[in-house]
């Protein structure tokens, strides 16, 4: 799939914002640990994806019902759904200067459409050193979820089923999508936001 970009800008993806807190202690000192151990911007890239996929729950998987709504709050926690986990990853990235952004997809809540249709959320991930944008999922692996950092064919989390009604949206955003933040602002249980509350599209 062809990825569209919001903005030419690659300083338009390093940018700083209340879901995107990089500037916040544990998150600038945990990327920095990423970054120094890695060596280069590929290890790096790698590393911030493989500890958010691994290190932070997602919440539906632990049946929390917390509800992390920023970088910030995923690290502290250590737990979020797709939409906070990407925006840790986002944060960890941008923190050490690599541009990344939030892309989406719908996805059906189960395994089939009369379980109704929820957005999904993961990264794109812009690389120097190979001059090219890769798509990320950092939403965490479990039994039927195997999804791998890799930068030939693209590896993740969920494959599209367009006979039932999922899409896969090009688009690379700058901020995380409107709908996708509000919900959790507006949530006070995650089970419960993310069985009945998610958007259904962009």
């Amino acid at each position: 799939m062809r990825l569209l970009l919001e903005s030419e800008q690659l300083e338009d993806y390093l940018i700083e914002s209340a879901e995107v807190d990089f500037s916040n202690t544990a998150v600038a000192a945990l990327a920095d640990e990423l970054s120094r151990e890695a060596g280069n911007e590929l290890a790096f890239v790698r590393a911030a994806f493989e500890y958010v996929r691994d290190h932070i729950s997602h919440t539906w998987d632990i049946q929390s019902t917390r509800v992390t709504s920023s970088a910030s709050g995923a690290l502290l926690h250590r737990e979020g759904i797709c939409y906070a986990k990407s925006m840790l990853l986002c944060a960890l990235l941008r923190s050490k200067g690599v541009p990344a952004g939030f892309c989406y997809q719908r996805l059906t809540l189960g395994d089939t459409p009369d379980t109704g249709h929820v957005i999904h959320a993961l990264n794109g991930v812009y690389l120097e050193s190979l001059g090219r944008w890769v798509r990320l999922d950092a939403r965490g692996n479990k039994p039927g979820i195997d999804a791998q950092f890799s930068l030939e064919e693209e590896q993740l989390a969920f494959p599209i089923r367009t006979y039932y009604g999922e899409i896969d949206y090009p688009t690379i955003y700058i901020h995380p999508y409107p709908s996708t933040v509000a919900v959790l602002h507006q949530a006070t249980n995650a089970l419960e936001m993310y069985l009945q509350q998610l958007p259904t599209a962009l």
